[in-house]
């Protein structure tokens, strides 16, 4: 619960970028930007002991290079071991650059339609950088002045700690705010946080552009947006984010005829658009850049975080480039470091 959280904070201590940390017996910690979501961090560990000094880095989620708002993930040049994660170790996103376009194309297809656009949006990183698009698509007048919902109390509330935290921002996203162009303050946006402002969406005669969670489309207000718009030809369910198995954003976009949807079943009529560039991790390419950061070889890779083929499949790469020894450890795996 919300109150259990509270109980727990007491307990955090914020540790800035950079800052080396005394984690006690030789070891020492220094958190560095992933530039995956506000605030990720990768780790640098050093250890003494016996006249020796090791250092091991925690990659965590590795975010993608000239991405809006958050810097370029953090490149090291040297260490001992590296632990990293793979999750898409074997396969490239859209260009970032391409992203503007298609969300442009897909939006003025249903404007043209009289339709609406529904976007089950995940509340951190994605709803933050699908309005980062979306105010530069009407700032740059290559979309019509609608009126753009973020029906989502969670994802209100992370944008607003965006807003409290411009020193992690990149230089272009500083610019944005400075030039009085903030994507979280265009004129057209509303922040809806109550259950009746989500209601009144809905008596919107026009196009509008609804975001809400969740992004899978599990739960949340997201479900009533759809029950509204998936049985009409005129709107657009438009995804940006990964569909797990088994979810109702998935039956959507593997083109299922019918869904249920808060106990009752749903023709989908709508227009099904996914985008596949908005993803806060790095590819395989993107994965090969940041190793490709170290100017020699650590004595051992540690490839982690991914299905076991992706896994395997990026080791080997990095095997067959770059030659070095790595290792896809396994469930409870113990490995002593010399």
């Amino acid at each position: 619960t919300t109150q259990d959280v509270r109980a727990t904070m007491p307990l955090f201590s914020p540790v800035k970028y950079e800052k080396v940390v005394s984690v006690g017996n030789g070891v020492e910690a220094t958190f560095h930007d992933a530039g995956h979501v506000l605030g990720s961090a990768m780790v640098r560990v050093s250890i003494k002991g016996n006249d020796e000094q090791r250092t091991v880095i925690f990659s965590g989620d590795i975010g993608r290079w000239d991405k809006p708002i958050l810097n370029d993930p953090t490149l090291f040049d040297q260490a001992d071991y590296v632990v990293m994660e793979s999750t898409y170790g074997d396969r490239l996103h859209d260009p970032v650059e391409d992203m503007s376009k298609t969300l442009a194309e897909a939006i003025n297809v249903a404007v043209k339609a009289k339709g609406n656009i529904v976007i089950p949006t995940f509340a951190l990183e994605r709803a933050q950088e699908v309005l980062f698009y979306l105010s530069r698509l009407l700032f740059e007048d290559r979309i019509p002045h609608l009126l753009v919902f973020l029906d989502s109390p969670m994802a209100v509330t992370i944008t607003d700690v965006f807003d409290r935290h411009p020193e992690m921002f990149d230089k272009a996203m500083l610019e944005l705010i400075h030039g009085r162009k903030s994507p979280f303050a265009f004129p057209t946006l509303k922040l809806v946080n109550t259950v009746d402002e989500s209601k009144a969406i809905n008596r919107i005669i026009g196009s509008v552009i609804i975001m809400a969670g969740s992004g899978m489309c599990t739960g949340g207000r997201i479900k009533h947006h759809l029950v509204n718009n998936i049985s009409k030809t005129r709107n657009t369910i438009l995804f940006v984010g990964y569909q797990a198995a088994g979810t109702l954003g998935r039956q959507i976009v593997d083109k299922a005829k019918k869904v249920r949807i808060l106990g009752k079943r749903y023709r989908v009529k709508a227009r099904v658009v996914q985008l596949d560039g908005f993803s806060a991790h790095a590819d395989r390419d993107e994965l090969m850049r940041w190793l490709s950061g170290f100017q020699r070889s650590p004595r051992r890779l540690f490839v982690t975080h991914g299905e076991p083929s992706i896994s395997e499949s990026f080791a080997d790469m990095v095997r067959r480039k770059m030659g070095w020894e790595v290792v896809v450890p396994g469930y409870r795996d113990e490995v002593l470091l010399g």
